[in-house]
């Protein structure tokens, strides 16, 4: 599935899987993906269920025009460490009115270890400026 986002690109992240409300990113851990203490760094961990909560709610058709959005709130809980392996984002829609749309996201291991979740609001709506 082709990613057309520079900064996920740039990080290593694939996006796995990518349907209407649902969105699924991959993350194989690198040394250059930890923090000092040789942990995934948080805002990595950030940027990874901001776009699986985004792209949830952003999925276009075959043949459609790119749909883009920007991030109005996201609140994170860091639950466990990870510090090596490959780290899955899924996020889903859990509701949507006209422009906003809510989400929630989970980070969790291969083996299904929860190690962050995160919940927000965001807008559709904007052109290929809007994130």
């Amino acid at each position: 599935m082709q990613l057309h986002n520079p900064f996920l690109q740039g990080l290593g992240v694939e996006l796995a899987c990518w349907s209407t409300g649902e969105a699924e990113f991959r993350l194989a851990l690198e040394p250059r993906h930890l923090n000092r203490q040789g942990m995934l760094h948080g805002g990595l961990i950030a940027s990874l269920l901001d776009a699986a909560c985004g792209y949830a709610g952003l999925h276009a058709g075959e043949g459609e025009e790119e749909v883009h959005g920007v991030t109005v709130m996201l609140n994170i809980a860091y639950l466990k460490p990870a510090r090596a392996g490959t780290v899955i984002a899924r996020g889903r829609v859990i509701r949507s009115g006209r422009s906003l749309y809510f989400a929630e996201a989970s980070l969790a291991t291969e083996e299904g270890e929860l190690l962050a979740t995160a919940q927000g609001t965001f807008k559709q709506g904007g052109g290929r400026h809007a994130a």
